[in-house]
């Protein structure tokens, strides 16, 4: 062999280790992305399941539509303790979900039926605690977060268990 094919053959396999880089790099954030989203996923989970959220839920759950900062108060302070919990966690989820760092279609399914309908029980305490305090950005990002999940349609959607019913897991 000649040094011009030498020449030839080290620049077609410089082309080709390129080439090959250039996959494992698509491959490495494709699985990169993934994780973040499973990450993403668990932490949503987490967050969901603490002593607090569940007391918080349980409480704001149970509230009739309609209440507002006074008649919550009258219900005594575990009552507005819960609304600002649920408040403050959904706030922080519906900035990160804007901020595109937790996905949307991930809250969607793992609880926007819930935010919906947490709102809708939250929505004349917050609009009176905003008044009150002269705050309106209270919780702006909950009511972003519900106002979204509820435009396409989350409340009247069909459930996972009656839309996945014929599902069957792969090994």
């Amino acid at each position: 062999m000649d040094l011009q094919a030498l020449s030839q053959m080290a620049q077609i396999l410089g082309g080709i280790a390129v080439v090959v880089a250039i996959f494992f790099g698509i491959a490495q954030i494709r699985q990169f992305k993934q994780q973040r989203l499973d990450a993403a996923a668990i932490e949503i989970m987490r967050s969901l399941q603490d002593r607090e959220f569940t007391h918080a839920f349980r409480l704001i759950y149970s509230l009739e539509e309609g209440v507002g900062a006074q008649a919550l108060r009258r219900l005594g302070p575990d009552y507005e303790d819960a609304a600002i919990a649920i408040g403050t966690r959904f706030e922080t989820m519906g900035l990160l979900v804007f901020q595109r760092s937790i996905p949307f279609h991930l809250v969607e399914q793992q609880i926007g039926g819930a935010i919906v309908l947490l709102w809708t029980k939250l929505q004349p305490w917050t609009d009176d605690y905003r008044a009150e305090q002269k705050h309106p950005l209270l919780f702006e990002w909950f009511q972003w977060l519900a106002e979204q999940l509820k435009q396409r349609g989350r409340p009247e959607e069909v459930p996972a268990y009656l839309r996945h019913k014929e599902w069957t897991p792969t090994s």
